[in-house]
């Protein structure tokens, strides 16, 4: 008798383990309380997958022998609970697609900053050197999905911290933790603790002849790393300190040795910019080490790195004005991050949907490098009280286009135009995508 799985939630993760569970002979339900996707609809129904839309049937979820929960579903939700006191295995999809993965390697990455942008070099990297690998994960493509319809030798998965939650056996070859600070914790308890067990949880299953990629200059990872037994060979980065095995930066240069062979280049050559993006850059360089790519490939790769959209991505020089499109900032600490990178006079694109954001963390960082704060939300209140005293500008807008012709009227040539909201941007926008896209938009029509 074939195994009964449930899938809990119908998005890219639940509809891509649906078609792997059943192409592997599972029988397939697939349950989800809201609407589905057009697109996700046909996919299920092309496959001949039974599922249900605006409810759950209880009976038939907690008749299943395993259940597949989508990343997006809280542990305290009342059908998660339900099937936790009935006893029920929960697996995430990242866990269904390992089981079908064979003799496929995986790099995975995870962390709280930087995450997208190590995994998107580190695939740039290995794709350079002739892997053939593909991109799966929290990046946008289901990797459960991946292994059914086009398995590869290598996948470069960027993972969260909820898809960790649900792991038992998921071991990549090679493990990329970039970073730990506070954020999603109203889905741990509000306790800090719990999220940063959840990110160690890529290393829980690592042998010795793996790699574990994590930051020595990260005082939350250092704080932690011994309490968890890691068995896997330890490949630290740091920018304080010289290493022995790794990377390095010292004196404009980085170092990369992971086995006997190193590789060296000055970091004024990486085609990302700013100190986090220096961080992530070595961590995937390590990465690419450990597949055995050829390091003039590795050097070629960093350099000619086409950034991420929305991802401190630049639009458009006019009139000696820049703007950076980084609606990809979602908290307060990517913001920091986006303007610790800044080099000129910064008029920055605050506000948004606000996740209980605490601004005094940029406060400095925006005293010390923006001249004027152009608000774009229904409710800027808090932006006003936090930064009243410290910029002499705050100016309100209520769309992409205002808030792009106000920063284009107080700037001045040198300057730069930063969007980095720090907040969620539903209240204006349908996702940060389309708030960024309305801002490409706007600056090309100035």
């Amino acid at each position: 008798m074939s195994k009964r799985i449930v899938i809990l939630g119908g998005g890219e993760s639940g509809v891509g383990a649906a078609i792997l569970a059943k192409q592997k002979g599972y029988e397939v339900f697939l349950s989800d309380a809201g609407s589905l996707k057009e697109n996700y609809r046909n996919e299920l129904k092309s496959g001949g997958i039974e599922f249900e839309e605006g409810s759950h049937n209880e009976d038939r979820i907690l008749a299943a022998d395993e259940v597949m929960k989508s990343p997006g579903i809280p542990e305290k939700n009342e059908m998660v609970k339900k099937i936790r006191k009935k006893g029920i295995e929960i697996i995430s999809e990242i866990e269904l697609a390992y089981r079908f993965k064979g003799e496929s390697k995986i790099i995975a990455i995870t962390g709280s900053n930087g995450k997208t942008t190590t995994t998107a070099l580190t695939y740039h990297i290995c794709k350079k050197g002739g892997l053939d690998c593909a991109l799966v994960g929290n990046i946008g493509y289901s990797f459960a999905k991946q292994v059914a319809e086009d398995p590869k030798p290598v996948y470069i998965a960027e993972i969260s911290s909820f898809q960790l939650d649900d792991i038992k056996t998921f071991r990549p070859d090679t493990a990329i933790l970039t970073n730990i600070t506070e954020d999603h914790l109203d889905r741990y308890d509000y306790k800090f603790e719990n999220y940063i067990n959840s990110k160690f949880r890529i290393a829980m299953n690592q042998q010795e002849d793996d790699y574990f990629i994590y930051c020595a200059d990260d005082p939350i990872t250092m704080k932690y790393l011994d309490r968890f037994n890691i068995q896997s060979n330890p490949l630290p980065t740091s920018m304080k300190n010289e290493l022995s095995k790794g990377a390095f930066i010292k004196d404009g240069d980085m170092y990369v040795r992971t086995g006997e062979d190193f590789i060296s280049m000055s970091i004024y050559d990486f085609a990302l910019k700013g100190k986090h993006n220096q961080y992530n850059t070595m961590a995937a360089c390590v990465a690419s080490a450990t597949m055995d790519i050829r390091k003039e490939k590795i050097r070629e790769a960093v350099q000619d790195f086409q950034g991420l959209e929305h991802r401190m991505e630049y639009v458009s020089t006019i009139r000696g004005v820049e703007f950076i499109n980084d609606s990809k900032a979602t908290n307060v600490n990517s913001t920091w991050y986006a303007l610790e990178s800044m080099t000129k006079p910064t008029l920055l694109v605050l506000g948004g949907v606000d996740k209980g954001n605490d601004y005094s963390l940029i406060a400095d960082m925006v005293k010390e490098k923006v001249k004027a704060i152009v608000c774009m939300g229904v409710d800027n209140k808090k932006i006003h009280e936090a930064f009243e005293g410290i910029v002499d500008t705050i100016i309100d807008t209520a769309s992409a286009s205002e808030a792009v012709q106000a920063s284009f009227h107080f700037a001045t040539k040198g300057d730069v135009v930063l969007l980095s909201p720090a907040c969620a941007s539903f209240d204006l926008f349908k996702n940060y995508e389309d708030r960024g896209n309305q801002f490409k938009q706007a600056v090309r029509d100035l």
